[in-house]
């Protein structure tokens, strides 16, 4: 069991890095937002913990654009949840993301770097 940060030590997501790691964590399969949440958090040992006014707003907005596609059907605990999955799209749109990505983590590290 992972001991939860301080809030202090929890790192601030740019804009639009959100959107990039919802899709990637739907490339592992379809997940309800709830879990998504529960998987970024997982995956960066409590560092990133996305609010619910966050992941709702950004899973509709990348259904808007064509990237996921949703159902509703019962959760883990039996209850009505709505799943997403990636499309096509969306995969498509990931692997620009993660190429932008690398770009802007390359490009920091040349500015970080000593003279």
């Amino acid at each position: 069991m992972t001991r939860e940060k301080p809030y202090q030590d929890r790192i601030e997501l740019m804009q639009g890095t959100l959107d990039m790691l919802v899709l990637r964590t739907l490339q592992w399969g379809p997940q309800h937002g709830h879990g998504i949440g529960q998987v970024i958090r997982t995956k960066s040992d409590d560092a990133l913990q996305i609010e619910h006014g966050s992941l709702y707003p950004a899973l509709h907005r990348l259904e808007r654009k064509g990237w996921l596609k949703s159902e509703w059907r019962p959760s883990e605990a039996n209850r009505r949840a709505k799943y997403y999955s990636l499309t096509a799209a969306g995969k498509k749109q990931l692997l620009a993301e993660q190429s932008k990505w690398n770009d802007l983590v390359e490009t920091i590290a040349r500015v970080m770097k000593p003279a």
